[in-house]
């Protein structure tokens, strides 16, 4: 169950990427959801328009606040709301003081212990809106304010997102200083990849066998790789894919990434599948985990998640 929710996740966070941003009205400021360059402000009242087009307003930086998936939770603690987070997902994992929050359920949450919390907002996500729409409604309609986070496709809609949260938060500075940090971290990986000569090809394992799947082309794993220089073996496809043993030899890369973490084995069963051994990674020994958190999450954490894409493909870019 925890493979497929994690596939599942990994493949929604990834491949339905957009963000939301901020414009004012004369009498309250207000939050329109599309992307925007500007810097935003936190001025109450607020009335903020979400993901699914449906007004909230609030009239001071919420109390008390309910997250609903990791990576609205992982933005809230990076803006200094952990003792305002009463709320988070069962798969919230970051940082570790998720633990001592009270848990929501996952992708089937549970509408009567939101509500008994009776929080001053909740984030949702878009993503979960699949089988949560009718859920939120029955939150709204107890009277407390839902705003549902738009996914993000790239850096840019994530930075989107963070000042967003901070907007309706009140945590504006804290939120531009977060993505400040994560445009330097960013540049400094780019400028380092911007040096290899030798591009390499890489293919991204998210399942084990027998069903492995692969982000292709218009996934933001696609998008981090060609922004290091590095060319997806899968990206003659579109989004997420299952894909054949035969195929990964055929196309035979240069790197094999291995994002799932709940199979210890998980590269050594990479090294030891049947005619494997005649692909470049597994003769080179350049098969490499990398934490999928980091790497799907689009929050703080996403640019060091590049960073670890970027040195497991070029280490030597990298001094390792």
């Amino acid at each position: 169950m925890k493979k497929i929710w994690q596939l599942g996740l990994t493949a929604i966070l990834a491949v339905f990427l957009l963000a939301a941003c901020g414009t004012a009205t004369q009498d309250k400021p207000k939050v329109e959801g599309t992307p925007k360059s500007e810097v935003v402000t936190a001025e109450f009242p607020l009335t903020l328009t979400d993901a699914v087009g449906k007004e909230i307003t609030l009239e001071t930086a919420p109390a008390t606040i309910v997250s609903m998936i990791p990576s609205n939770t992982e933005i809230l603690f990076e803006l200094g709301l952990a003792d305002e987070v009463v709320g988070v997902n069962d798969y919230d994992d970051y940082p570790a003081e998720v633990a001592e929050k009270e848990k929501i359920g996952g992708q089937e949450f549970n509408v009567e212990k939101i509500v008994s919390m009776n929080p001053e907002i909740v984030f949702a996500h878009e993503s979960g809106l699949g089988k949560g729409e009718a859920g939120l409604q029955q939150i709204r309609d107890a009277g407390i304010p839902v705003f549902v986070v738009k996914n993000a496709a790239n850096f840019e809609e994530t930075y989107t997102t963070i000042e967003t949260i901070g907007q309706a938060t009140g945590k504006t500075v804290e939120a531009e200083k977060i993505i400040t940090d994560m445009k330097a971290k960013v540049e400094e990986v780019l400028a380092k990849t911007a040096t290899v000569e030798n591009k390499k090809t890489v293919f991204v394992e998210t399942s084990p066998a027998p069903d492995i799947y692969t982000p292709g082309k218009n996934t933001f794993m696609d998008q981090m790789l060609e922004m290091i220089g590095a060319e997806n073996i899968a990206a003659d496809k579109e989004n997420w894919f299952m894909i054949a043993p035969e195929e990964i030899v055929n196309r035979n890369p240069d790197v094999i990434i291995v994002l799932y973490d709940y199979i210890e084995t998980a590269v050594a069963d990479v090294y030891a599948r049947p005619g494997f051994d005649t692909i470049t990674a597994i003769k080179e020994k350049a098969v490499v985990q990398v934490q999928e958190n980091i790497t799907s999450r689009t929050g703080p954490r996403l640019a060091e998640g590049l960073e670890e894409i970027a040195k497991a493909i070029y280490p030597e870019a990298f001094g390792e």
